[in-house]
Order: structure tokens, then C-alpha cells, then sequence
């Protein structure tokens, strides 16, 4: 399609939805989440499919360490185009253009023109979706300009940072009727899947309790200045004293109890910090003593916990630590009142009948009838290619390709946009928690009440 005739469909699609103001900036943002969940949706999302695609048009925004990841196993997807790739790094849009052309497909569309030449992207080529892979500060209006030019939207986590910028995301989604997906790849490793279709086999019994973390060291980003995630991850430490990054060990949780999925929703949170000392002892070893990170005032707690509670009085607790010594863990524990699954080292305990589980089952003996009795259909299916093609161990193959699979066949997507808002909204509540001095915090419902009317997610093959 040429330049003009894009345009065009652009500019027709912002006429009948009133999109004036959402590009702008955000501009909608100064009401108050009460204020908006008070308001209709244009359309609801929760179980929203769009028509099928024979062929998918791909753009990225974001081609360094994760988005490059993406594009190359975005290039082993049947039906999948890439034709336009964007990067502020000219040198990494060049890398994975080139990727494209080894892999023998055609050379995409080429914008590194700087930060904004995201734009120059969408208004040049017509794109059934997009894949952003950029710093946070960018998801929400990169998210938002991709729906507002006709693509379903792909965000890395957390899908925002700020309710109001969660807000206007849903709400874009609703006036453009295109996918918002946080792309949640933790959902998708092999041992939240196994979870996931032993919960909803009824194996455990009626759910109770859950907790997710992100506890992994990342001293090391103190070091990365001029390139690197570090370039502008430190910044956060900064400036927010919360749970920063809460969605991997959160999502697969709140998948498997229902959240916002018509079993159940978040309700309230208390979040509380620990002292800020690691990144500073972490500047002082790698940095030389008057380089500016040796200068600042890092606020973010080393430890950050917070408790949730939800509508029918199910617990999550969530974690986040990315500066103390200690292996990683995202905890991935989930209880009910006949088992409890938990990872890191992978473990079940059962008790069907009653009679105590004083020990667990974690030997891969041990574990052998339990994955074959229980392993997800998913994996089975496509659990060997992701393997061999990588990405936090396949989990990224598989999320990518479930979200081609459903664009492909007119199926919902498996995270819809309220659940990556919801999941994203512990970063601004935990902030206000623990400023507050623990005060609790009501989740807004950015399903403006309706919820109950999404199914939760089943086992999809």
C-alpha cells in the first residue's frame, strides 16, 4: 500500500473512533481511575477475537537484545512477514533487517532515524501488528500509536509503568478493536503450563494462595552506561521505590486462579520496601568514584514485598529483588486445599484424600508421572522445536507462537489487555503502598465491570 493510501486508512480510522485526543499525548489521562471505570467501553476486549489473518504484516519497534530475539524466531513462524523494523540504534536495525534476508525472506523497511521514528513507521506501512521491545517509558505511546494505526499492539512488560498510561491503553484498545497484549513470556514456560493444566484439572482442589517474584541479580546493569539494558534500567532505581517488574512471576499465577477472568479479580494490595543499599555498594565496586551513578540517591528498596488480596479472599505475594546476592527465583508456588505446586527446584505435593503431605515430590523420578499424566497440551505440540529454537529455555518461541496461531485463526489472544493492565498496576500501587507507609490500595477495574463475562483461560493446545 502506498504512502497516501495509508495515510488515509489512518486518518479514517481516527475520524470514526475520536482518536484526536489519545494521540496527543496521553492527553485523557487527568481523570481519575474511579472516573474512568465509570465509563462505556467502546467495545469490550475480554474475549475479543479478531478476524483471521492468512497472512500477518509485522513491524517491530525495538531490535536490541530482546527484540532482535524476537524478530529471528519471528522469521520461523508460518504465515508471518516481517516488513518494517525500527531501532534508534542504527546498527541493531540493521542486524536484524539482515536477519530477515539470511533467513531468505524479503528486506524490510528500515527506521532508526531516532526515538521517534516509530511514527515515520506506522505512517509509511500498513502493519497488522506490531512488537515493541523498548524501554518501559516507551511502551504505553508506541503501544498506543500501533492501535491507533490499525495493528494490534505486542507490548514487552510491564505494559506501563503509571495508571493513567494502563488507562489510556485500555482505553485505546476498546475505541480501535485491536489487541493490547503484554507479551507475559513466563506464562508460557514448560513448568507454568504443567501448573496450568493441573489447576484446572481440579488436581489441587479449590484454589487459595499464590506467590510470584522476580528475584534475580542484576548488579552488573551498574556497569552498563552508554549501552545495554543498565543504560536506562538504573534510572527506575532512582526514581520509584516499588515493586518494579512484577508481571513474571505474577502472571502465571493470576492466569491460573482466574483473575479478572470471571472466577475471580484483584482487589487490594499493601506493599512494603526494604532499605536501599545494593545498587550503591554495586556503583561504588564498578564505577570509578566521581562517575555520576556514584553521585545519586538510589530509593528503590533491595526487597520489595507486597501482599494481595482478591475479591474472594485468595492471597498473592509478589517479590521483586534485583540487587541482593541470591539466585534466581520467580517463585511460581500455587496452593489449594489438595496440593501445592511450587518451582525453583521444581516440586509437588498432593494430598487427594486427606491424610497429610509432609514431603514433596521433586526428583525427576518422582516428577516423571506427573508430567506425563499432566504435561500441557502446548507444550507437547510445539515444546521440541522450542527447545532447539531458544529463548528463556523455549517459553519466548511458544508465546510467539501462540500469538501468530491465534491472529492467524481468529482467536483471542491468551493474555487480553485487562489482564496485562491489572498485572502491570502492582508497579504504581506498590509505589503508593509503600509510600504510604503500607496503606492498602484498591486495584482499578479496568473491565468497567465486566469481568465475570471473560471466561478464564483453559487449556489451549
Amino acid at each position: 500500500m502506498t504512502e497516501n493510501n495509508s495515510a488515509s486508512r489512518r486518518e479514517l480510522l481516527k475520524s470514526v473512533l475520536g482518536l484526536g485526543a489519545v494521540a496527543g499525548g496521553l492527553a485523557s489521562c487527568a481523570s481519575t481511575s474511579a472516573e474512568r471505570a465509570s465509563r462505556s467501553g467502546a467495545q469490550y476486549m475480554g474475549d475479543f477475537a479478531a478476524p483471521a489473518l492468512d497472512r500477518i504484516r509485522l513491524g517491530f519497534i525495538g531490535t536490541g537484545l530482546r527484540g532482535s530475539g524476537h524478530v529471528r524466531q519471528m522469521l520461523m513462524m508460518d504465515g508471518v512477514d516481517v516488513v518494517a523494523i525500527c531501532d534508534s540504534n542504527p546498527k541493531a536495525a540493521a542486524s536484524s533487517a539482515k536477519a530477515c534476508v539470511d533467513a531468505g525472506r524479503a528486506a524490510p523497511a528500515v527506521y532508526d532515524r531516532g526515538e521517534e521514528d516509530y511514527k515515520r513507521m506506522l505512517e509509511e506501512v500498513e502493519l497488522d501488528a506490531v512488537l515493541i521491545a523498548t524501554p518501559w517509558r516507551w511502551h504505553a505511546p508506541q503501544g498506543i500509536a500501533a492501535m491507533e494505526a490499525g495493528a494490534h499492539a505486542f507490548l514487552e512488560v510491564p505494559i506501563a509503568t503509571t495508571l493513567d498510561e494502563i488507562w489510556a491503553l485500555v482505553d485505546t484498545s476498546e475505541a480501535t478493536g485491536r489487541h493490547c497484549m503484554m507479551m507475559e513470556n513466563c506464562c508460557y514456560g514448560r513448568n507454568e503450563l504443567l501448573f496450568l493444566n493441573m489447576v484446572r484439572k481440579g488436581v489441587i482442589g479449590e484454589l487459595t494462595h499464590g506467590e510470584g517474584a522476580y528475584i534475580h541479580d542484576l548488579r552488573g546493569q551498574m556497569a552498563e552506561v552508554d549501552i545495554g539494558e543498565g543504560n536506562w534500567r538504573v534510572a527506575h532505581h532512582t526514581l520509584r521505590d516499588g515493586n518494579l517488574y512484577p508481571t513474571h512471576g505474577l502472571g502465571p499465577i493470576a492466569q491460573m486462579m482466574g483473575l479478572e477472568r470471571g472466577t475471580d479479580r484483584f482487589e487490594r494490595i499493601v506493599s512494603f520496601s526494604s532499605p536501599a543499599f545494593g545498587r550503591a555498594l554495586a556503583a561504588q565496586r564498578v564505577l570509578p568514584p566521581d562517575h555520576p551513578r556514584n553521585q545519586t540517591n538510589y530509593i528503590c528498596g533491595d526487597m520489595n514485598s507486597s501482599l494481595i488480596k482478591t475479591k474472594l479472599g485468595r492471597t498473592l505475594l509478589v517479590q521483586h529483588d534485583v540487587t541482593s546476592p541470591r539466585p534466581y527465583t520467580r517463585l511460581n508456588t500455587i496452593s489449594g486445599t489438595r496440593g501445592t505446586l511450587a518451582d525453583y527446584p521444581l516440586r509437588v505435593a498432593l494430598d487427594p484424600e486427606g491424610k497429610g503431605a509432609h514431603s514433596w515430590l521433586q526428583s525427576e523420578e518422582q516428577l516423571a508421572p506427573v508430567f506425563k499424566e499432566h504435561e500441557h497440551p502446548l507444550y507437547g505440540r510445539v515444546g521440541e522445536e522450542a527447545r532447539k529454537a531458544g529463548g528463556h529455555g523455549g517459553m519466548d518461541f511458544i508465546m510467539l507462537w501462540r500469538i501468530a496461531y491465534c491472529l492467524r485463526n481468529g482467536l483471542p489472544m491468551d493474555q487480553n489487555v485487562y489482564e496485562g493492565a491489572s498485572w502491570s498496576a502492582v508497579c504504581p500501587l506498590s509505589e503508593t503502598s509503600v509510600a504510604k507507609g503500607g496503606n492498602p490500595q484498591l486495584f482499578p477495574d479496568f473491565t468497567r465491570g465486566r469481568w465475570q463475562e471473560t471466561k478464564p483461560l483453559g487449556v489451549v493446545s
